[in-house]
């Protein structure tokens, strides 16, 4: 079992720390994360954030892409992992199967939490466009200091915003065809006072989790409180 994965050393026996897999959210990129990671590494904790297709330059990139992204990686990593996805991938980390042994949990922050067959688009009741082939543009997305970085400062939620890129249409709408929470324990980190992800839907998606926190902060909680997030993350990994 996954958590029975081991490791000999000195002729001792002991657990393997998890290594924290990080998937960032729709219209951003790994550097997301990065003051959690340095909150994770000054307590001891290996993590790493990876690049989802779906967000950039590519718009014929989808769901599934990002999803197989995420399974390539998963089987490259010898050890214990712990999947963490914020936001659109939510829907991500639901596309796995249960074909990766070394994961111990997935955690949703704020984050779609799909049954199979929903999808961004679905989630929200947005119709879906007859042309799915292009991008919503980061220059289309309405007021993003109040509704993703609403609990930033100005300064910081200034250099978020450059550094958002353009998501492809197509995984927004592409269906999920797995729940891979209902194979895996999972967590939900519910953001109370997010204006990004709706609180009530984000309630209604934790019902469905094993466990279940809260954050007293916005959509990213990455950004504007990475010392919480780290002790909500460490709890599943110690």
């Amino acid at each position: 079992m996954p958590a029975e994965l081991i490791l000999r050393s000195w002729g001792i026996f002991t657990l393997a720390r998890p290594l924290f897999l990080l998937v960032h959210g729709g219209y951003h990129t790994p550097a997301t994360w990065l003051p959690l990671q340095q909150e994770l590494a000054a307590n001891g904790w290996r993590s790493e954030a990876i690049r989802m297709p779906s967000a950039g330059d590519n718009p014929t990139a989808g769901l599934y892409d990002d999803a197989d992204t995420l399974a390539a990686r998963l089987r490259q990593i010898d050890g214990p992992v712990i999947v963490v996805g914020h936001s659109h991938s939510g829907l991500t980390i639901s596309q796995l199967d249960d074909e990766h042994p070394n994961v111990l949990r997935l955690i949703y922050v704020a984050a779609f939490m799909p049954i199979v067959g929903e999808s961004a688009a679905s989630a929200f009741g947005i119709p879906v466009p007859e042309d799915v082939s292009g991008v919503a543009p980061r220059e289309a997305y309405r007021n993003p200091r109040e509704t993703f970085y609403s609990d930033l400062s100005d300064e910081a939620a200034s250099e978020a915003i450059g550094r958002l890129v353009d998501q492809s249409l197509l995984s927004c709408v592409e269906p999920t065809t797995r729940a891979a929470w209902q194979h895996f324990p999972s967590t939900y980190v519910i953001c109370e006072r997010d204006r990004q992800f709706p609180v009530a839907l984000q309630e209604k998606y934790a019902a469905q989790a094993t466990t279940v926190e809260r954050l007293p902060t916005g959509h990213m909680p990455m950004l504007s409180a990475p010392a919480r997030l780290a002790a909500v993350l460490e709890t599943y990994a110690a």
